[in-house]
């Protein structure tokens, strides 16, 4: 797992000390997990349930059932349910802001910044139907936080990258990365790029997504292998090198 050690105040610091003060004795805010197939039959306080979520494999209609009704309290119960809930949530935006910015404190405190306003968005204004609506939730917080590398890793070369080269290792290292800079240029939906991103570096499986999509395996792999030849041609030709390259990339695609 992809993890930083945050040294100086970040978004995401800030709201696990706010999740602490909230969950705290003598009146930590608990949950009422009872109503959510697949949790224990008891309410439980918000760390305590962090923890399970953390240590415990849950199904995606769980996740589901849970997310849904940790949205509809945050958007109808107030600002401590939005702590709360941003709080269950922050193991993961962690490993996501770490994977974006890599250790890069160029961008670490922005890319926190970001993946949690992405993520209070979709609290606030998700569909709350499923299927995978956390997947949705963390989706939407990735692409906000790697609009900030995308913005700027074309600015400068990385310090341990060798002057002479033609382009840096694509982009850095991170497959997600690269897929929303495609998804960006217009080279492929950002639909292809969460398909790709699900399968290939998430736990989704192309049945499953299948299913939910009303279509058969096959057509999904397709789609799938489409568009990552897409992505390979133009990580060949340099076209995702930087953000000026993908943009031209897709000028010249609208353009043909």
């Amino acid at each position: 797992m992809t993890s930083r050690t945050r040294i100086n105040e970040t978004a995401l610091t800030t709201a696990e000390k706010a999740f602490a003060m909230l969950t705290c004795e003598p009146a930590p805010l608990v949950f009422d997990a009872r109503r959510i197939p697949g949790l224990p039959n008891s309410t439980l306080p918000l760390d305590e349930l962090r923890t399970l979520l953390i240590y415990e494999r849950h199904d995606s209609s769980t996740t589901d059932k849970l997310w849904q009704q940790l949205a509809r309290h945050a958007r109808e119960w107030g600002p401590a349910w939005v702590v709360g809930a941003i709080g269950l949530a922050l193991p993961a935006l962690t490993h996501l802001a770490a994977r974006i910015s890599h250790d890069d404190p160029r961008h670490a405190d922005d890319v926190d910044s970001e993946v949690l306003a992405g993520f209070l968005e979709a609290l606030r204004t998700a569909d709350l139907k499923p299927p995978r609506l956390w997947l949705r939730m963390c989706w939407t917080a990735w692409r906000a936080g790697a609009a900030v590398v995308l913005a700027d890793d074309g600015e400068e070369l990385p310090l341990d990258f060798p002057v002479g080269s033609r382009s840096p290792r694509m982009p850095y290292g991170h497959p997600d990365l690269l897929l929303g800079r495609a998804a960006a240029a217009g080279l492929i939906t950002a639909e292809a790029a969460e398909l790709i991103s699900m399968t290939r570096f998430g736990d989704a499986m192309i049945e499953q997504l299948a299913a939910e999509r009303g279509v058969t395996p096959g057509s999904l792999r397709m789609r799938r292998r489409r568009a990552e030849r897409t992505v390979a041609a133009a990580v060949t030709s340099g076209d995702l090198s930087n953000p000026m390259r993908s943009t031209i990339a897709s000028e010249g695609k609208r353009a043909a």
